[in-house]
């Protein structure tokens, strides 16, 4: 059942491209706001449940990078002058998601999904931020400016995560908390 929640959104990662495609926005954005809200929701059953996979939290990861993905699109697509403004967030955002993706595919073959704290939050001021930014007429940049924040100490915490545990690991707490096991199992 979770799964199926999680392919909904990669299947709806999809049909927001195709809305897109046709500047369909208003349909864009209530999709949108359907992915993310599912996104929670898969999130919260597979703990629930106990039903956490490899498999499951690798798909997951993917349907959050598309989800995300689609709506950076659709900033391009509607509101194309905001990356432009923010060229240097965006960047800095861009240079170390795919920096952490390069090294987890080294490392471990294929991408990480530690679903840490810091994802966790990052994630939710991402959808946040988001969410606000097509159904407000001006961009929240406090909010913009937080999740970054939040988004970049993610991903260097992700970085440094895939750098020092030695096997892939799905639903990592975070540093502290694999450093705390690493030094237990020494």
């Amino acid at each position: 059942m979770v799964n199926t929640i999680t392919w909904y959104r990669l299947i709806a990662a999809l049909l927001i491209l195709l809305l897109l495609w046709y500047q369909q926005y208003v349909w864009f954005r209530w999709m949108l706001v359907i992915s993310f809200l599912t996104d929670a929701v898969d999130g919260y059953l597979a703990r629930k449940f106990g039903v956490i996979s490899k498999y499951g939290s690798t798909l997951d990861s993917i349907a959050d990078d598309l989800t995300i993905a689609v709506a950076v699109i659709g900033i391009l697509v509607f509101k194309p002058d905001f990356i432009p403004d923010q060229i240097v967030i965006v960047a800095i955002l861009l240079f170390l998601y795919l920096l952490q993706i390069v090294i987890a595919l080294i490392r471990y073959g294929k991408i990480s999904s530690f679903h840490t704290y810091l994802a966790k939050i990052a994630s939710v001021l991402q959808g946040a931020f988001l969410l606000l930014f097509f159904f407000l007429p001006e961009p929240v940049y406090t909010l913009f400016y937080l999740m970054a924040i939040f988004t970049i100490l993610d991903l260097a915490e992700e970085i440094i995560l895939v750098l020092i545990l030695p096997q892939w690991n799905a639903n990592v707490k975070g540093l502290y908390w694999a450093i705390k096991w690493k030094s237990l199992m020494e």
